[in-house]
């Protein structure tokens, strides 16, 4: 499980990366929210040592035991509409043993080991109809049971994770053109039918008045005016922010215009407060984890390795621009934290771990 590792493979980079970009949110926590900001500096503590702890585990090892974790992550999910914790009209929180978590982000680091040892079991096959048609049953359990809570966000995350890991499991491009073919005018006819449907489609889910709201703000200005305070509060703080914990009465933070300050809308607080320059180390940090976890598994022994990797890459890179798109009105709101940023002690904690997976591959580079 354990094995003898050369310590000039070990990513110390990506470790840096990561320290920079979670207590850059820590100090935003602090300013959004003071009182949860020492629950989030434990929760950094508890990765990091659960990361290097990971690191060293050999992740072959580790994934020849991914349909247990498959079927735990399914009974978590289960206990979470049997006895879940309901929260602002969601059940998504469960405790075990004193410890209130959210199974939805393990699921996410779950799917990825699932997959990586999945699709590397059936390498030469991943094209056939059998592979992909049974991919799709495995992944859509989890999936529905995380719909069901209801979290759509999570919902569309981990769908995203899944295609990445199918594509770079070798996927056929002809597959992938084909189905880009079939999406785009889906989209669209979907997207006309939104709109000529808009008051019955609100009236049954609120996710349509979401998307409602961002494609015509003006007529449903009550449900846009949260994207709309985040992007005037990323704009008042031009270059340099307006400073960490200000008193400024102009503040949109300060004033409560800003709803959810220190989790989904964590990039405002960012734009407001430590402006242009703030934001943009935010985003070279999480390029730089995305870009180092992707270089990690371009090196990798083997393709369980590379999708481990990968996974971890799309599971940053897909939730830290959607956060950023809705933050910044580009995207309809959707609840989905900012990686190693936003607060939420199951999240960060998952990340670590997920990260802590990447670390160990690193350890066993392919040898030339």
């Amino acid at each position: 499980m354990i094995k003898q590792y050369k310590l000039r493979n070990y990513h110390f980079q990506l470790i840096a990366f990561i320290v920079a970009l979670n207590i850059i949110g820590i100090l935003l926590i602090g300013s959004a929210k003071e009182s949860v900001q020492s629950k989030q500096i434990l929760g950094m503590v508890m990765g990091l040592v659960l990361m290097v702890a990971i690191s060293l585990m050999d992740y072959s090892f580790i994934l020849k035991f991914t349909w247990l974790y498959y079927i735990g992550i399914i009974g978590l999910l289960v206990l979470v509409e049997i006895m879940g914790k309901t929260t602002g009209g969601s059940q998504r929180w469960i405790r075990i043993a004193g410890i209130q978590f959210q199974p939805s982000e393990l699921a996410k680091i779950v799917i990825i080991l699932f997959f990586a040892a999945y699709f590397t079991k059936r390498q030469g096959k991943i094209n056939t109809v059998k592979t992909i048609g049974l991919s799709f049953i495995l992944v859509s359990v989890p999936l529905a049971l995380i719909l069901a809570q209801p979290d759509t966000s999570t919902t569309i995350m981990t769908t995203l994770i899944f295609i990445a890991l199918l594509f770079i499991s070798g996927l056929s491009y002809k597959i992938v053109v084909s189905v880009i073919g079939v999406c785009v005018p889906v989209g669209i006819i979907g997207i006309s039918y939104i709109i000529t449907n808009a008051e019955a489609l609100i009236a049954k889910h609120y996710q349509f008045k979401r998307i409602m709201a961002w494609l015509q703000p003006s007529k449903y200005s009550e449900v846009a005016t949260q994207q709309r305070n985040s992007i005037m509060a990323i704009g008042s703080g031009q270059l340099w922010g307006k400073g960490l914990n200000n008193s400024v009465a102009t503040s949109l933070k300060n004033s409560n215009y800003i709803l959810e300050p220190q989790t989904d809308f964590i990039f405002a607080v960012a734009g407001e407060e430590l402006g242009f320059v703030g934001t943009f180390a935010i985003i070279m940090l999480l390029l730089l984890i995305v870009i180092e976890c992707i270089a990690i598994g371009s090196k990798a022994k083997d393709l369980s390795g590379k999708l481990i990797c990968c996974g971890m890459a799309s599971l940053v890179g897909f939730q830290g621009f959607i956060n950023m798109c809705v933050a910044t009105g580009l995207m309809p709101n959707t609840g989905i934290p900012l990686p190693f940023v936003s607060y939420g002690l199951t999240s960060l904690v998952t990340l670590y771990m997920g990260m802590g997976f990447v670390l160990n591959v690193g350890l066993q580079p392919k040898k030339y």
